[in-house]
């Protein structure tokens, strides 16, 4: 059985920031495109302020959002997934150093997860 080799954990992670990042690009630029095709002829009224809309605030509004190809919800999608992508990186080190048997780095990673979640779930950023 071959060990397991850093570089190869490295090769790892460096494929999925770049496949997390070009996938939520793409994603947001087919939102983007979508959006402007439903709502490019619309003028723009600067006297209210709309913000964004109800079922772009929550989980199950997104994804039917995305089935009904609203491009806001896709647009939003593809944020979440550019902002999951460096936390997918951090969750894939953890396992790279517990594969290692690097438990100091393997804590270490295990509590920057665990602040991340953290901030996630209360709502307050660093």
């Amino acid at each position: 059985m071959s060990r397991f080799k850093d570089t190869d954990m490295q090769a790892v992670i460096g494929w999925i920031l770049r496949v997390g990042v070009l996938l939520s690009m793409s994603i947001i630029f087919i939102g983007g495109l979508i959006y402007l095709y439903r709502h490019g002829q619309a003028t723009a009224n600067y006297h209210t302020f709309k913000g964004i809309p109800d079922f772009v605030h929550s989980a199950p509004g997104i994804i039917n959002g995305i089935i009904t190809l609203r491009g806001q919800a896709i647009i939003q999608a593809g944020i979440i997934l550019l902002i999951a992508t460096p936390v997918i990186r951090v969750v894939f080190s953890a396992i790279g150093f517990v594969l290692e048997k690097d438990y100091l780095y393997t804590g270490i990673t295990l509590l920057v997860l665990l602040i991340i979640f953290a901030s996630m779930l209360s709502g307050h950023a660093g």
